[in-house]
């Protein structure tokens, strides 16, 4: 589909919109155009936040099924959904798939346009990201690193909180597709400072989640009551994002599956050792979560969501678990004998 006119963030500053003519010939005002490139566990989501509405993407993903999950309108490469759109998303695993994608054959810097703006969603190598911008500038078109928080539950309700590196203008023209699938949306500085600030708060994330789940398990070892540790955390000193919405439903044998895998967290602890190496930090805290998501993956639980690093260092203390199998066994069996009835009451 060929546009009239490109939305770029230099229109956007100008308060122009892209254009395109009705078979009537008179000009109409519409919205840029969207492509989204990686539809997996965090893309799929929020492309559905945006198709949801009504509104068009244009996606690709390696997974075919993927895009018409999300609801969107296949691309056939990389390469094709850059051509046809204005605003161009990505939501890949890492810095390595980042770069194949952009800067390989087909790819998007091949494809882009003066005034596109390309916005990485992904946790990506914050010199990785100022190179990439580098190659795009050349072409004219900007590059945004947008790091997001929130995980999987925040995705499918666009709640996300983005942290967004590069040009405020660029910024400023995305604003409104970004909201679709964010509800915080905040401006970090020059290119770069998007993707150092996700891995700031993702290894906080790694510190919380590993040191909660020793302690849960030293409870657990002590005999305390699980619910009742959690209720005391919460309303102390202790308390952080795992003790609030990770461990009230861990202790009762739900792992919140679809969010950030156990390889994905090993992933960026060892992306933001990386980056204090290179700023001439001294690393005294990385060694916790290093050894925990480093035992899920020796372990075989690469895959597995982040969570499950609390059973890691259970089976590491003599198979410790924070429920009562007995307990969920029964939950599972309660919840599958309701869904029955109700599936064979609307049938």
């Amino acid at each position: 589909m060929e546009h009239a006119a490109r939305y770029t963030a230099e229109q956007h500053s100008a308060g122009q919109h892209t254009a395109e003519h009705t078979r009537e010939g008179h000009r109409t005002m519409t919205e840029p155009v969207i492509g989204f490139i990686g539809l997996g566990n965090m893309g799929g989501r929020m492309t559905r936040c945006i198709t949801g509405k009504g509104i068009e993407v244009i996606g690709y993903d390696a997974h075919a099924r993927n895009i018409e999950g999300a609801g969107a309108v296949a691309g056939t490469s990389a390469g094709d959904v850059t051509d046809r759109a204005d605003i161009v998303f990505l939501s890949l695993p890492d810095s390595r798939i980042v770069e194949l994608v952009v800067l390989g054959d087909d790819g998007v810097l091949a494809h882009a346009k003066e005034g596109q703006i390309v916005v990485d969603l992904s946790t990506a190598n914050p010199e990785s990201t100022r190179e990439i911008a580098a190659a795009l500038a050349e072409k004219g078109a900007h590059y945004l690193d947008a790091g997001i928080s929130g995980g999987a539950a925040a995705a499918e309700k666009g709640t996300l909180t983005l942290m967004v590196g590069g040009e405020q203008s660029a910024l400023d023209a995305v604003h409104e597709a970004m909201s679709h699938f964010a509800s915080n949306i905040v401006f970090m500085g020059p290119s770069g400072a998007g993707h150092t600030t996700k891995l700031l708060n993702n290894f906080l994330n790694a510190v919380a989640l590993s040191a909660t789940s020793e302690v849960m398990v030293a409870g657990r070892r002590a005999g305390l009551d699980m619910d009742a540790l959690l209720g005391v955390l919460n309303t102390s000193s202790g308390v952080n994002f795992a003790t609030l919405n990770r461990f009230p439903k861990i202790v009762h044998g739900d792992y919140l599956k679809g969010g950030l895998s156990n390889a994905l967290m090993m992933k960026d602890v060892l992306l933001y050792t990386e980056l204090i190496a290179g700023l001439g930090v001294a690393g005294v805290h990385a060694a916790g979560p290093l050894a925990s998501f480093g035992a899920a993956m020796a372990t075989g639980r690469s895959a597995e969501i982040s969570n499950t690093v609390v059973d890691v260092l259970g089976d590491l203390s003599g198979g410790v678990r924070l429920y009562d199998t007995e307990d969920t066994e029964d939950t599972e069996h309660a919840e599958a004998t309701e869904h029955a009835r109700d599936t064979g009451s609307a049938s």
